[in-house]
């Protein structure tokens, strides 16, 4: 009977498991045009941003009627179904750009094709990371890095809802860093997004 009842315990977590947010590229559009951002699912609502017809990592956190919410700037918007097309995760590795921020005090932390990156506004300061060791997950991600000789940060990323506690905008995806420093070991969260901007 235990037996039975930790196989539906892990039968049920698993079917209520969030997957991380899913990625699409602008297809369709002609060289000069744009895809316009709405600020809702339809044709009538206003326009509050676009995306040029060649950009990639467009990070969709709900689909409804055949339009997909998207980040724009500090809020979400809605572009049409009909001009995007899936831009698949890698399987074995961490997507970028990834990039995870949080308040109190402000900091992010960006992984990018040319590099990994730290950024502490407060020291107004950009310091380039070293990817140490990678983990993926279908519902998020491990990265360990150095910093110099002596600091160390761990990220964890989980699918899942999460707010900024600043911004209108939706981010499917939270964010635990951990930094091991001489001066002592600290803990900060935050919230993710594949969009770099």
């Amino acid at each position: 009977m235990i037996r039975l009842f930790a196989l539906l315990m892990c039968l049920s977590t698993a079917a209520h498991a969030q997957l991380l947010p899913d990625r699409y590229s602008v297809t369709g559009v002609a060289g000069d045009d744009v895809l316009n951002i709405r600020s809702g699912p339809g044709a009538s609502f206003d326009i509050i941003g676009d995306f040029g017809p060649y950009t990639l990592n467009v990070e969709v956190t709900d689909i409804q009627d055949g339009w997909a919410k998207v980040p724009a700037g500090e809020i979400d918007g809605w572009v049409s179904l009909n001009f995007l097309e899936p831009y698949p995760l890698p399987a074995n590795e961490v997507p970028r750009p990834l990039v995870c921020s949080g308040t109190e005090p402000f900091w992010d932390i960006g992984f990018y094709p040319r590099g990994a990156e730290y950024n502490d506004p407060a020291l107004n300061e950009r310091r380039d990371l070293t990817v140490v060791r990678e983990i993926v997950a279908p519902d998020g991600y491990y990265i360990e890095t150095r910093e110099g000789p002596t600091l160390n940060r761990i990220l964890t990323v989980k699918a899942g809802y999460c707010s900024d506690g600043m911004s209108d905008r939706t981010f499917n995806m939270s964010a635990v860093l951990f930094s091991e420093a001489p001066d002592g070991n600290y803990v900060q969260s935050g919230c993710c997004t594949f969009q770099s901007n």
